[in-house]
């Protein structure tokens, strides 16, 4: 049971938005959509609403054709990046509106909209109005009167894109569990966040300039991305990619950076490719590439290193809390067995995975 997408086109003016879309989001599972920026994410999503005109594409809800149903009539729910709330009603009229206008009994709502309450934690906050709640608060009443429609097709838009760092992380955690019982329910979640792709979906779709590159499960996704640029969007900070050579027992990178030959790179034809490694993985160390610090950056319990190197820019992610001066000359360690290796004109990923061996 699922909603099946047909090769979904849309240009605009000669841009691209759509570029010939076909996918399917299954019931029960949640589905996240990672992407940049005008990847496609939100045009898909209305497209799917029918609030976006195709210039081609077919969609069927469990094998049911329903691309000419208007957008009334699609028993979709939508949340989207702004909380909308209806600023003059309070916060039980606000998550019964759509139950009113479907015709429910007074107990059916009041029972129903009591239910969502208590499970996005807002018990007790039934005749606030949205002004007098707080950002978080505010997104919890528009997810509530999403849940409380107990619509068949689940729509969230970056609803966490506009909240402070403290609250998306708090906020984070707890979608799973609110969306745990939508068994019944196909949700999709978009995002530009690669911990949220990671830890709220069952299944990833990775998009980019209207197009799917990839769907996997989170790890499939982040162990295997099959091309540069997917390897990019569910890292963060974004895989560092550097030209180089595969000989017979080792490759050679740019600036004349040798590292010995992993097993997992071992079945790769010689010749050139990209290789990608992860900030996470380059280390600081001696008798390694000598590199010079262009910026330093203190987050929480982590430090960004943004270096110079003989192979180009670099980013390294470190543990801990470490100083260092503009200009500071390091060591860079680039472990060979870490390294993926991508074709250097798809761009297609190649050979085994470092994380796992596995081969494509």
């Amino acid at each position: 049971m699922s909603l099946q997408l047909t090769d979904f086109c849309l240009d605009i003016d000669g841009v691209t938005h759509l570029g010939g879309i076909s996918t399917q989001f299954e019931r029960g599972r949640l589905t996240t959509v990672i992407g940049r920026t005008l990847a496609g994410k939100t045009t898909l999503m209305r497209s799917i609403a029918g609030l976006q005109v195709l210039d081609k594409g077919e969609l069927a809800l469990d094998g049911r054709s329903f691309s000419s149903l208007s957008a009334w009539r699609r028993d979709i729910a939508m949340v989207y990046q702004q909380f909308i709330n209806y600023p003059h009603l309070n916060v039980f009229e606000n998550v019964a509106f759509p139950l009113r206008r479907k015709g429910l009994s007074e107990d059916a709502i009041r029972s129903r909209v009591r239910g969502v309450l208590d499970k996005v934690g807002l018990q007790g906050f039934d005749a606030r109005r949205p002004s007098q709640l707080s950002g978080g608060q505010q997104q919890r009443v528009a997810l509530a009167r999403a849940l409380a429609r107990q619509a068949g097709i689940l729509m969230l838009d970056e609803p966490l894109v506009n909240l402070d760092y403290k609250l998306r992380e708090h906020m984070r955690t707890e979608f799973r569990s609110l969306l745990a019982d939508q068994d019944q329910t196909i949700v999709i979640y978009n995002t530009t966040e690669p911990a949220e792709a990671m830890l709220l979906g069952d299944t990833v779709v990775v998009m980019h300039e209207g197009r799917i590159l990839q769907t996997g499960t989170p790890s499939d996704v982040f162990d295997r991305p099959a091309f540069m640029q997917v390897a990019a969007v569910v890292n963060d900070p974004p895989m560092n990619f550097i030209p180089g050579r595969k000989g017979p027992d080792s490759i050679e990178l740019t600036g004349g950076i040798r590292v010995g030959l992993p097993s997992h790179l071992n079945s790769l034809s010689s010749g050139d490719y990209w290789f990608g490694i992860r900030a996470s993985e380059l280390r600081v160390g001696d008798d390694c590439v000598n590199c010079q610090v262009t910026f330093s950056e203190v987050s929480g319990s982590e430090t960004f290193l943004y270096v110079d190197s003989p192979a180009g820019a670099l980013t390294l992610q470190v543990e801990g809390v470490h100083i260092h001066e503009l200009g500071e000359t390091l060591g860079i360690a680039i472990p060979a067995d870490r390294l993926f290796a991508f074709e250097t004109g798809g761009q297609r990923r190649l050979a085994g995975s470092p994380a796992t061996g596995a081969q494509l």
